[in-house]
C-alpha cells in the first residue's frame, strides 16, 4: 500500500483526532466568537495561517465530537464529505434560488460538521423563544382585536396598518381554538460576548422544517457514534406534538384531515413541502385542489369532495384568497378567508401575522413585554431603529457604517423594498446616498446594529498540488446564523424544537443567506437529561385510523399522474420512431418509397419533423438532418427533448408519490440526453443521435418498469396507466393505419419496420418464422391478447383500468366504457379484406399498385379518434369536474 503524501496523514500519527483538529483548525476571525474553542480573540491572524500561540483548545463538546471519529480520525472526513454530497444529490434535495422550469435544480448545500449547542445555552434560547412566542400572540390578539397598543402609542399605526402583512379582512375574526401562531422561526446570532441575540423572526409561513429533517438524517448517519455519545436530543416528539395539536384544535378533533398548502413545484422550497408532508403523514395540496362550499373547505379528489379541517400553509398570505386579497393570485382558494372567519378551518399560521416579521418591530418588543407582563425579554434583540420616527432616524444616521440597513416592508409593492445592506461594505459616497434615501422616506428604512456572527468549523476537502485528495483537507471557520422553531402543543402553549437550521455564510459574504449562495448545517442540541426517543407512530393503531390514513388522490395529482403516463408513453413512442426512421434512412431499405413515405408521414404527425420540411421521398438527407437537429428542440411539442422535459415537469408535480430512484431516473434521462448533444458542440451526426436515442430508450425502459412494479395501485396509479394506454392505443392505431395507406406494410422493409415500431420483432419471428403475410401481422399486432403491444391487449387493459376506477362514479364510467373500441374482437377476415388495385379511386392512383384495406383503415382511424375523445371525457369528469353540477362559494 502506498503511503499517502499528506501532512494530515503524518500529523495524525500519535495524536488524538481532537488534538489534531485543535492544532490544524483555522481560528475564527477577530471579533467573531469561535464556536470550536468557545472564545473571541481580538488579535489579527498569524500571517503564516497557523493558529496564534496560546490559543485555547477545543470546547468539551467539540473535543468529544472529534474523538468519536474512530481510529481513522480526520483522514476519513474526505470520504464522509463525498458520501454526504452524493447522498444529498441522490435524495434529490434541492433549493432553487429562482424557480426555473427549464434549468437544473440547485442541490441543497449541507456542511459536514453540525453546530453543537450546549445545554446551558439551549436553556437560555428555549426560555427566551417561549417568552417571545407568548408576547407575539398577545400582540396579534390586540392588533386584530381592541387595538389598544395603537391607541396608547405603544405601536406606530404605520408599522401595523401600513404593513402589507396586516390584513384588514381578518380584524375582529376570532382565531380557531384561540391561537393564531402555531409555527414561528427566530434567527439568532451569537455575539463576541458569547450571548445569543435575536436578528429576525418569521411568522407568516416559516420555511426550513423539512430541510432541517433532511439535515438531521444525513449528518447523524455520518457521525452515529458522536450523535449518541454527545446525548443529542431527538426531533420527532416536537413534530408529533405539532400535528396532534393541529388535529385537536380543529373542529373534527383526532379524526381531522390536515393538509399542507404549497404554492406548487416551481417554488424554491418545494422539495421540503413534499418532504414535510410525507414525514407528517398529511396531504400535500395546492390552491387548485381546494374549494369552498357553504363556508367549509373541501379537497377535490377522485372520490368527490372531502372536508379539510386544517391547513399548514407554506403560501404567503397575499396569495391565499383571490376574492379578498390579490385578485391576480392563481395559488389561493376563493372564499378561504370567509371559511377561516366562520371558524370552519384551522390555518397555521392564521393569516395576518406577516407584519410581525418587520425588522422595525424588534425595537418595540421590549416595551411591549413590559406592558403585557412587566418582564424584561430574556433573549434580547439587536438594537434597532425604525426611521419613521424622527428621533430614531436622527440617532441612526450617524451609525450607518456600523449597522445593517434593512427594508421595513419586505416585498412591499407600494413602499418599495431592497436587499439588506451592510454599512461597512459601502463607500462614503454610497452611505451618503443611503442617508439621503432614509431622510426622504424614513418609514421604509430600518437600521439595525451590526453583529459579527460567530463562526463554526467547516470541512473543506481541498487538495493542494502534489498531495493525495483522499488525505488532505482543512477545518476553516464560517459565519453562522441559527434558526430555531417554536411550534404549538396546546391552546396558547408552545414548545421549542430541540434543534434548528444553521445557515452558513459563503466565504466572500458577510450575510448568512441561502439565496446569496450560503449553505446549511445540522444543529445538535445536547441534553443533560434523558434523550426523547419518541416517533411519529401512534402508540396504538386502530383499524379506523388505518383506514383514515389511506392516501388521498387529489384531482390535481390524478391529472398530473395521468399526464405523466401519457408523456412517458409519448416519449417512448417518439424515441422508437426516431430510431427506426434514422436506421431506415441509412439502411438497406433506404430506397423503398412506401417505407420513406410512411416514416415521413409519421414523423410530421408526431412533430419530430416540421411540416414544411421536404419528405424523405423527395430529399432524404435534408429530412434526416432536420429530424436530428429537432431532437432537442425545446419549443417543439413533439421532439424527444420536449417530451423528456414534459415528463419531468409532470413528475415534479407529484414528486411526493415517486420513489427517489424513480425521480432520479427521470431527471437523469433528460439531463444526459441534452448533455450528449451539448458535448458534440452542435455536431448533429446521425451516429451520435442514435447513441443518444439508445441511451434514452434504456432510461425509459427502467422508468416504465418502476411505474409498473414500484407504485401502489391506487386510483392515481390507475390514471397513470390509463394515460399510457390511451397514448399507446392512439399512436399505434395511427401508425398501422398510415402503413396501410402508404402501402409500406406490403413492402418487406415497411413490414419489418411496422413490427419493430410495435416492439414485437422477436415475438413475431418466434411465432411466424419468415412469414410476411398480412393475416399473421394482424393476428399478432391487433388480436393477440397476450402481446402487450397489440391493439387488442392495450384496449382490453384500458377497459380493465376504467372498470377498476368505476367505483367512484359507476354510471359515468359505464358510459365511458361504451365509447371504447375493442380491436381484439375485430374479425380477421374483415380486416384482411382489401380493394383490388384495379378498383382504386382516382386519388389512390397516385400510390403504388397495392391492395387497399379501406374498411380496416377506417376502423383504425375511428379507434384513434375515439380513444383521444375518451381522454377529453376523463379530464372533464375527474380533473376539471365540468361534468358535475357545482355550487357557488357560500351557496
Amino acid at each position: 500500500m502506498e503511503t499517502p503524501n499528506s501532512s494530515l496523514f503524518d500529523a495524525q500519527a500519535g495524536e488524538s483526532p481532537a488534538g489534531l483538529a485543535s492544532a490544524l483548525a483555522t481560528p475564527a476571525a477577530p471579533e467573531h466568537y469561535d464556536e470550536l474553542r468557545g472564545v473571541t480573540r481580538s488579535q489579527p491572524d498569524n500571517p503564516h495561517g497557523a493558529a496564534p500561540a496560546g490559543l485555547p483548545g477545543l470546547t468539551g463538546p467539540w473535543r468529544g465530537f472529534f474523538n468519536h471519529l474512530g481510529h481513522q480520525g480526520l483522514i476519513d472526513l474526505n470520504r464522509r464529505s463525498a458520501q454526504l454530497e452524493r447522498q444529498i444529490r441522490d435524495n434529490g434535495v434541492t433549493y432553487n434560488v429562482y424557480a426555473d422550469t427549464s434549468g437544473p435544480q440547485r442541490p441543497w448545500s449541507l456542511e459536514l460538521f453540525p453546530l453543537i449547542i450546549q445545554p446551558n445555552d439551549w436553556r437560555q434560547i428555549e426560555a427566551g423563544v417561549l417568552q417571545r412566542m407568548q408576547l407575539l400572540e398577545q400582540v396579534l390578539a390586540d392588533v386584530y382585536g381592541p387595538q389598544q397598543l395603537l391607541a396608547k402609542g405603544l405601536l406606530p399605526p404605520a408599522l401595523v396598518q401600513g404593513h402589507p402583512g396586516y390584513l384588514r379582512e381578518m380584524h375582529g375574526a376570532p382565531p380557531a381554538a384561540g391561537s393564531r401562531l402555531h409555527v414561528a422561526a427566530f434567527d439568532l446570532a451569537r455575539g463576541p460576548d458569547g450571548h445569543w441575540w435575536v436578528v429576525s423572526q418569521s411568522t407568516e409561513a416559516p420555511s426550513g422544517l423539512g430541510y432541517l429533517l433532511e439535515n438531521r438524517i444525513a449528518i447523524s448517519r455520518q457521525f452515529p457514534q458522536a450523535f449518541q455519545g454527545l446525548h443529542i436530543q431527538r426531533l420527532a416528539a416536537t413534530y408529533r406534538a405539532l400535528i396532534d395539536n393541529l388535529k385537536q384544535l380543529s373542529s373534527a378533533g383526532a379524526d381531522a384531515h390536515i393538509a399542507l398548502l404549497t404554492p406548487g413545484p416551481f417554488n424554491e422550497t418545494y422539495f421540503e413541502h413534499a418532504y414535510l408532508a410525507r414525514y407528517l403523514g398529511i396531504t400535500l395540496v395546492e390552491g387548485s385542489d381546494l374549494t369552498v362550499r357553504d363556508q367549509h373547505v373541501y379537497l377535490r379528489t377522485l372520490r368527490g369532495l372531502e372536508p379539510v379541517h386544517g391547513l399548514l400553509k407554506r403560501l404567503d398570505d397575499p396569495f391565499l384568497d383571490p376574492l379578498e386579497l390579490r385578485p391576480d393570485s392563481r395559488l389561493g382558494v376563493p372564499g378561504l378567508l370567509q371559511a377561516i372567519r366562520a371558524g370552519n378551518v384551522l390555518v397555521a399560521n392564521a393569516p395576518g401575522a406577516g407584519f410581525l416579521e418587520s425588522a422595525a418591530l424588534l425595537g418595540f418588543l421590549p416595551a411591549l413585554s413590559r406592558h403585557f407582563t412587566g418582564e424584561k425579554l430574556l433573549l434580547p434583540a439587536m438594537p434597532t431603529w425604525w426611521c419613521g420616527e424622527r428621533a430614531a432616524m436622527q440617532d441612526a444616521l450617524p451609525r450607518l457604517q456600523q449597522s445593517v440597513i434593512k427594508p421595513t416592508y419586505v416585498g412591499s409593492r407600494s413602499h418599495g423594498s431592497f436587499h439588506a445592506v451592510l454599512g461597512r461594505s459601502q463607500s462614503r459616497r454610497q452611505l451618503d446616498e443611503w442617508a439621503g434615501r432614509i431622510m426622504r422616506q424614513g418609514d421604509a428604512h430600518t437600521v439595525q446594529s451590526y453583529l459579527p456572527l460567530s463562526q463554526m468549523p467547516t470541512w473543506r476537502p481541498d487538495a493542494p498540488e502534489g498531495t493525495s485528495p483522499a488525505d488532505t483537507g482543512r477545518i476553516v471557520p464560517r459565519s453562522v446564523l441559527l434558526r430555531v422553531y417554536a411550534v404549538s402543543d396546546g391552546p396558547n402553549s408552545w414548545r421549542v424544537l430541540p434543534g434548528g437550521l444553521a445557515r452558513i455564510a459563503s466565504a466572500d459574504a458577510g450575510v448568512a443567506s441561502m439565496q446569496r449562495g450560503g449553505g446549511s448545517a445540522d444543529v445538535w442540541v445536547m441534553t443533560d437529561g434523558e434523550v426523547d426517543h419518541s416517533t411519529l407512530l401512534p402508540a396504538r393503531a386502530s383499524r379506523s385510523s388505518l383506514v383514515h390514513g389511506k392516501r388521498v388522490v387529489t384531482s390535481r395529482a390524478a391529472e398530473n399522474l395521468f399526464w405523466l403516463g401519457r408523456y412517458t408513453e409519448r416519449t417512448e413512442n417518439t424515441i422508437r420512431l426516431a430510431r427506426l426512421t434514422l436506421e431506415s434512412l441509412n439502411g438497406e431499405d433506404q430506397s423503398s418509397q412506401p417505407l420513406l413515405a410512411w416514416l415521413s408521414d409519421m414523423a410530421v404527425r408526431t412533430n419530430l419533423v416540421l411540416s414544411d420540411v421536404p419528405a424523405a421521398t423527395q430529399a432524404r438527407r435534408v429530412f434526416e438532418r432536420s429530424l436530428v437537429a429537432n431532437l432537442t428542440a425545446e419549443d417543439g411539442a413533439g421532439s424527444v427533448g420536449y417530451n423528456l422535459r414534459a415528463t419531468r415537469l409532470a413528475a415534479s408535480s407529484v414528486r411526493e408519490r415517486l420513489s427517489q430512484e424513480q425521480w432520479k431516473l427521470i431527471g437523469r434521462a433528460e439531463a444526459e440526453f441534452f448533455q450528449r448533444f451539448t458535448e458534440n458542440h452542435g455536431d448533429y451526426a446521425t451516429t451520435h443521435a442514435l447513441q443518444a436515442l439508445e441511451a434514452a430508450s434504456m432510461y425509459m425502459a427502467a422508468m416504465t418498469g418502476a411505474q409498473t412494479d414500484r407504485m401502489t395501485r391506487d386510483d392515481g396509479w390507475r390514471l397513470l396507466s390509463i394515460g399510457r394506454h390511451i397514448e399507446r392505443l392512439g399512436f399505434l392505431s395511427t401508425a398501422m393505419a398510415k402503413s396501410f395507406e402508404t402501402g409500406a406494410v406490403h413492402d418487406e422493409g415497411g413490414f419489418e419496420a411496422l413490427v419493430a415500431l410495435f416492439d414485437s420483432t422477436i415475438t413475431f419471428h418466434a411465432q411466424y418464422q419468415q412469414r410476411r403475410d398480412i393475416p399473421a401481422l394482424l393476428d399478432l399486432l391487433v388480436l393477440d391478447r397476450d402481446n402487450p403491444r397489440s391493439l387488442g391487449w392495450v384496449a382490453q387493459s384500458l377497459s380493465g383500468r376504467l372498470a377498476k376506477l368505476a367505483g367512484t362514479t359507476p354510471e359515468a364510467l359505464d358510459a365511458l366504457g361504451l365509447t371504447l373500441p375493442d380491436p381484439g374482437t375485430w374479425p380477421l377476415a374483415e380486416m384482411v379484406q382489401a380493394v383490388p388495385p384495379g378498383n382504386a379511386t382516382a386519388t389512390d392512383k397516385q400510390r403504388p399498385a397495392t391492395p387497399r384495406h379501406t374498411a380496416f383503415i377506417d376502423q383504425l382511424a375511428q379507434c384513434s379518434s375515439m380513444v383521444y375523445r375518451l381522454s377529453e371525457r376523463i379530464g372533464a369528469l375527474y380533473f376539471t369536474h365540468s361534468g358535475e353540477d357545482k355550487l357557488s362559494v357560500g351557496a
